[in-house]
């Protein structure tokens, strides 16, 4: 099945429920948002990141955090019964409980991984790798929220541009150039989320019994 064809199904089977649901007017789903959606009810059902990235076909478990819509807690939360259930199957004396030392940096982490634009998902004890240049770095997740500030940047981006082919700073130019490319990408992203509202899929209930 053609790509194209999926979204045409799927575009006409919103049409369908926006009859007699207000909420679907107007809205669309591609096949990656049924995929992001699965991820994200098996990893919030209970099930470890780690086996999740593994039927996502994830190599990388920071790529299928990307994916589930939870808050830190519940990760935290989840990894911490993964472990206690690892403890469980392995020799007495192997593992050490977590000093409150060791609690704290962890919880730190996560602390310093709030940035002005939203969220920077590095993984747990690892640095930041682009000297805290957010706006090029991959791993910054923009809250919506924060679009009128991209907006911001976007526009002083484009008046020191101007200011770099005054003065001829090539060099300048380059970067700025760069910083642009992933300013509009991000906006592009933090404005797909914005426009996606949360629709009430309802619970599934088991057909009743016959008498």
């Amino acid at each position: 099945m053609a790509a194209g064809t999926a979204l045409k199904m799927l575009r006409r089977t919103c049409e369908r429920i926006a009859e007699t649901n207000e909420a679907f007017a107007g809205m669309t789903f591609t096949p990656h948002d049924f995929r992001r959606l699965f991820a994200t009810q098996i990893v919030n059902g209970g099930l470890p990141i780690h086996i999740g990235a593994a039927l996502l076909g994830h190599l990388n478990l920071q790529t299928t955090q990307s994916y589930v819509a939870v808050f830190a807690e519940d990760v935290v939360t989840s990894y911490q019964e993964f472990l206690n259930h690892r403890r469980t199957q392995r020799p007495d004396g192997e593992y050490t409980d977590v000093t409150p030392k060791q609690w704290e940096e962890f919880e730190e982490h996560f602390d310093k991984r709030k940035v002005e634009l939203g969220n920077c998902a590095r993984p747990y004890g690892s640095s930041c790798q682009h000297e805290h240049a957010c706006i090029r770095c991959p791993m910054l997740q923009v809250n919506p929220k924060m679009l009128p500030r991209l907006a911001e940047i976007e526009k002083d981006l484009i008046l020191r541009r101007k200011r770099a082919e005054e003065e001829q700073w090539l060099g300048e130019i380059e970067g700025i150039d760069m910083t642009l490319t992933f300013v509009r990408t991000k906006q592009a992203d933090s404005a797909r989320l914005a426009q996606r509202s949360t629709v009430a899929l309802g619970i599934p209930a088991l057909p009743p019994r016959p008498d």
